[in-house]
């Protein structure tokens, strides 16, 4: 039986890089998983890549199709956005490891539902000015900036990823980004560990 691997981390934490890096390094053996979102697509992102960007009608087929496996939404300056995880066979424990970018409210369901031996939270943590600073970054480079909803979601943050939320989840090892080879091989010795001889990098 595979895992799941969920890793975790606040915006602009760097999650996204090692997320790529990963599933590079293990492309063999690790399968990938793709989230929907009905969020707008940000300059640079591709549609199946980062996400699969879909409508709230779509979304709502979705979830009356029994389809959805978790599901968070968030009250934007621009109204809500959906973001959720499908049972659409891209993940298959069964046949392959799979890894996923997920919140901890995420988290909490897949490990629900895939149960707890199978799931492996990888929880990145990286200084808040640092985040800020990559931030402020993506953002500019955006054809229309959305400074207020950056505000908005670094603040989100503390609350989604406190302490309290961290420790009632049982998510206690950290992967602090500060030195970025350094993490990265941390990660990905910890997802060789987990998995024994079914990955090899």
């Amino acid at each position: 039986m595979g895992k799941l691997f969920l890793i975790m981390g606040k915006s602009a934490s760097g999650k996204d890089t090692l997320y790529r890096d990963i599933k590079s390094r293990f492309a063999d053996c690790l399968g990938s998983v793709v989230p929907y979102t009905t969020r707008p697509r940000r300059q640079g992102e591709s549609e199946g890549r980062e996400y699969h960007f879909i409508t709230e009608n779509q979304m709502v087929q979705m979830v009356e199709s029994g389809r959805i496996i978790e599901e968070r939404h968030y009250k934007t300056l621009f109204g809500y956005w959906y973001y959720l995880t499908a049972d659409d066979g891209q993940i298959d424990l069964s046949k392959r490891s799979s890894i996923l970018i997920v919140t901890p409210a995420a988290y909490e369901k897949l490990r629900d539902y895939f149960g707890a031996e199978h799931v492996i939270p990888l929880y990145i943590e990286t200084d808040d000015g640092v985040r800020l600073e990559r931030a402020l970054k993506r953002e500019r480079a955006q054809a229309k900036p959305k400074y207020e909803e950056m505000c908005r979601r670094f603040l989100a943050d503390a609350k989604d990823f406190s302490e309290e939320v961290l420790n009632r989840l049982g998510i206690q090892k950290r992967f602090v980004n500060d030195d970025y080879q350094r993490v990265l091989d941390e990660l990905c010795a910890e997802i060789e560990k987990e998995c024994g001889d079914e990955v090899v990098s």
